[in-house]
């Protein structure tokens, strides 16, 4: 094992390494949902075993590491929220390649709270450029090259109300964006080459229902929210499914726009949707969270025609479900470890593994990994019954959700980046 400090140690690349599932491109993957091509994978580590190398990374923050090529590139930021960067790490040594200022901030909005951190976006990567975004606070494209700037915007309006936290996707040469704030609700697609707008689609959702003691509630918690969108090919084309706070929309990611929409009670959801068998399936809230399984081949207001099922217990409020073999496996903030039936919802088991959790779980290789805020991963066997394979730990702990490429684990815990790989 190797801890690194940046440029004080200076040690040669490899270059690219090139194999299967050798990319993890954004948040939850190259398919959006957790699932990982690679294969070898460790099934056991520690501070003393399989850790390749270990780097400090600088700041405060939650955004998820990506990968492409011969680097890994992750988003920070000071924990005032006023300087932002972006950071490439070395894929094979560690070391710190690029520690770029891209942002100052002279007066950021309180956080209000310790879940978030002012860079919880995750970047998204593709051969020679990537994407780093702080919501309203500043989105960059940068050469991977030589970390210059190619363009940036700073104008995107929207109070986050508790920080920033929807990740940026990409779909052919747009780069889609949630920005949720109390404020303002809409989603926004910027040319990937150039930055400017393609076409912003303000939500059309029903706040007028928002009072306190007969007074509408105009900002607060209860307009925003976190989640990142998924784009899907469904029989009837693209969709780009959007959950934001108290309603859910399916766009067509071209133009931006609306397909339908399904409206529930709930506000501030982050967990990201998963699709299969011609659903979405859709987190709801974070307060009180709920599961619903939405069909999407339905136009305009599907609310009362489209929801296949619920799920009201068990359901995690920041970590993203897995869909596996026609079973949803979800794990709740407090630690508690679930298996529904993906097409009537059914409940086939529960279990309890203890800690907290905010990462998102990854299935690779034939296990599922779920990653706790104390640092603690657990190993799971899909299934009908839940089979515990290891539990292995690491300092610091978890709130950034993890990529894999190759045959590593890249883990962000609280102060550093791993190489977890045998």
């Amino acid at each position: 094992m190797r801890v690194l400090s940046g440029w004080l140690l200076v040690t040669l690349s490899m270059g690219p390494v090139a194999a299967a599932g050798d990319a993890w491109p954004e948040f939850r993957g190259p398919h959006q949902n957790g699932h990982a091509d690679a294969k070898g994978l460790p099934l056991r580590w520690s501070e003393a075993q399989n850790v390749q190398w270990k780097t400090p990374i600088h700041g405060q923050a939650w955004g998820s590491p990506v990968v492409q090529g011969d680097q890994v590139w992750l988003p920070t930021a000071t924990g005032d929220g006023k300087r932002m960067y972006a950071i490439c790490v070395d894929r094979v040594t560690g070391r710190i390649v690029h520690d770029l200022k891209l942002f100052d901030v002279p007066n950021p909005r309180p956080l209000g709270n310790e879940v978030n951190t002012y860079a919880s976006p995750s970047p998204v990567i593709e051969p020679g450029r990537v994407y780093v975004t702080f919501g309203s606070y500043g989105t960059a494209c940068l050469d991977t090259a030589d970390g210059k700037i190619i363009w940036s915007r700073r104008d995107l309006p929207c109070n986050h109300y508790r920080g920033p936290a929807s990740s940026p996707v990409l779909f052919d040469d747009l780069l889609i964006m949630n920005m949720d704030g109390s404020d303002y609700q809409y989603v926004v697609a910027l040319n990937k080459k150039t930055g400017k707008t393609v076409w912003k689609t303000d939500r059309s959702t029903d706040f007028n229902d928002l009072q306190l003691d007969g007074t509408p509630i105009r900002e607060g918690d209860f307009r925003k929210a976190f989640n990142t969108p998924i784009v899907v090919r469904t029989d009837d084309g693209l969709q780009i499914i959007s959950p934001g706070a108290k309603a859910a929309f399916a766009y067509d990611p071209r133009d931006g726009r609306e397909l339908w929409t399904v409206c529930y009670t709930a506000h501030s959801t982050a967990s990201r949707s998963v699709f299969g068998y011609g659903m979405a399936f859709i987190n709801v809230g974070y307060s009180k969270p709920e599961l619903w399984a939405v069909r999407v081949d339905g136009r305009g207001d599907v609310t009362d025609t489209h929801v296949a099922w619920k799920c009201t217990r068990g359901v995690p409020g920041r970590a993203s479900p897995l869909l596996i073999d026609g079973r949803i496996y979800m794990l709740t903030d407090k630690g508690v470890a679930s298996c529904l039936d993906a097409k009537t919802g059914e409940e086939i088991w529960r279990q309890r593994i203890g800690g907290n959790y905010s990462a998102s779980s990854v299935y690779v290789d034939g296990r599922i990994y779920f990653f706790s805020e104390a640092g603690k991963t657990t190993v799971l066997m899909p299934g009908t019954l839940p089979e515990i394979l290891a539990r292995n730990m690491l300092d610091d702990g978890f709130m950034a959700s993890p990529a894999v490429a190759g045959k590593a684990f890249f883990l962000r815990t609280r102060s550093h980046l791993y190489r977890i790989e045998e």
